[in-house]
């Protein structure tokens, strides 16, 4: 089930909605376990085992870390045995064949293939509950005695299969004691219609031209201004359908009284690549800094160090979007940009016009999402020979397409700055009020029409 589906927004939530805010507020983590657990099973209701599982070993980990808190060796053991628990379920499940593949292709190696499908948000749940038993031995994070709120807290359906990943120690005394007012629930619901919005109406209408550069490669029929307009609209479609997701998420969190981490800041609106990793899914550069970077050494242990533990960094971002060598290659390709900037690039950086900064960093990003959008790394580079000037540079068919798109892309543009934001701040109070249920309702009925008509609704980081 995704949020941008009809059987999620006019049965599961409103159903969900009525029978948590029915319910008194000692049983409110109990049956926001429960929705949750129905949530996640309505996909992959025997993987529900794998999550329970992992609830069960994180929750007793944390309690024999706080148990044995004066004696460090064995504390650090059993934070240990959490993490390699951790890695070794995301690490079967999501990498396996991929390692299987890749081994038996030495001699005198045959490892065997298994074929299971990958459970829906493993990447963030188990990065979630990792982090809760290191945080309780950092004393950042209070130990969670009840079984019930700390399921609430894994499972809870709203960031479950796309995040953003919400560590423990955010929002442990919201689980304790959280109360949902009349004005968190209507931001909520503001916020949850903006980012449908932005997944059905935005994302949904520029992805199809994705598709369709793609085929016109595999048809041989693809020109260079053709390959761009894809990468271009590969780029815009990853922006609206992820961060949409995320803005669905913090509003249904909002609603249920929780205040769930922001995880885009307009991205597009960077000026290096450096700041760009700031402002896109800012909890997982946040994870990675926190638990990993920052134990290595981060830029404390002089220059080799830091270049290795920058390296160590972006091979695990890629590696954790995908088992495929395109997922590290784009790792490697963002490391190398990120270390130019630190050494090389950093004072003609300073010395460069705003506009030809912001233009080199889209140059950067954009082409990333190309090697992030194919997995076959033959594709990958045909496709790029094609855009780099390897076949025709135009064709009649690019001008049709250009304006076909034309207004959809000045729209995307637009709606990738902050100029929406400031318009509707200078807005009056008085038709703040007035507009908001009227653009909400419009808002969704327009999404509906969506829904109900089409058949494209893709959900990219399913896949993560």
């Amino acid at each position: 089930m995704i949020f941008s589906s009809l059987t999620f927004l006019f049965a599961y939530l409103p159903l969900t909605l009525a029978v948590y805010f029915l319910s008194p507020l000692r049983f409110r983590n109990a049956v926001l376990l429960l929705v949750s657990l129905v949530f996640y099973g309505w996909g992959e209701p025997v993987y529900i085992s794998i999550m329970v599982l992992s609830t069960l070993i994180d929750y007793t980990h944390g309690l024999l870390v706080e148990k044995y808190r004066d004696n460090d060796k064995r504390a650090r053991w059993f934070v240990g045995q959490s993490v390699v628990f951790n890695l070794a379920l995301l690490g079967f499940f999501k990498y396996w064949d991929f390692l299987a593949l890749n081994l038996s292709a030495l001699p005198g190696v045959n490892l065997p293939r298994l074929g299971l499908p990958l459970p829906i948000g493993i990447s963030f749940f188990t990065f979630q509950t990792m982090s809760y038993t290191i945080d309780v031995y950092r004393r950042q994070a209070p130990v969670q005695r009840n079984l019930v709120s700390f399921g609430a807290y894994v499972t809870m359906f709203p960031q479950l299969i796309a995040g953003p990943i919400v560590q423990y120690k955010t929002v442990a005394a919201e689980l304790q004691n959280r109360v949902s007012t009349v004005e968190d629930f209507a931001l909520g619901a503001r916020r949850f219609t903006a980012g449908l919005a932005k997944k059905v109406l935005l994302a949904n209408s520029i992805g199809a031209l994705w598709d369709t550069q793609l085929a016109a490669w595999a048809a041989g029929t693809l020109t260079a201004a053709g390959g761009w307009l894809g990468i271009l609209a590969f780029g815009f479609q990853i922006y609206f359908d992820f961060s949409g997701y995320s803005d669905m998420a913090i509003g249904i969190g909002r609603m249920l009284g929780f205040r769930f981490p922001e995880n885009f800041d307009h991205p597009y609106l960077s000026a290096s690549v450096t700041e760009f990793w700031r402002r896109w899914h800012i909890s997982l550069t946040g994870w990675f800094r926190e638990y990993l970077y920052i134990p290595l050494g981060g830029s404390r242990r002089g220059t080799v160090k830091t270049l290795r533990n920058i390296l160590i960094v972006w091979l695990c971002t890629g590696f954790w979007h995908g088992a495929s060598w395109n997922f590290l290659l784009w790792g490697l390709y963002f490391a190398a940009w990120l270390v130019l900037e630190k050494y090389v690039l950093r004072e003609a950086l300073k010395r460069t016009p705003a506009w030809v900064k912001h233009l080199y960093t889209l140059a950067v990003v954009f082409t990333g999402w190309g090697i992030f959008a194919m997995e076959d790394l033959a594709v990958c580079g045909g496709y790029f020979s094609v855009c780099f000037g390897g076949r025709k540079l135009w064709s009649a068919a690019d001008g049709y397409t250009l304006r076909s798109y034309s207004l959809t892309f000045l729209i995307l543009i637009l709606a990738s700055t902050t100029l929406g934001q400031r318009l509707w701040r200078s807005l009056p109070r008085r038709a703040e009020q007035v507009l908001t249920p009227v653009l909400m309702g419009l808002g969704l009925v327009l999404c509906t029409a969506y829904l109900v008509d089409g058949s494209y609704n893709p959900f990219l980081y399913f896949r993560f």
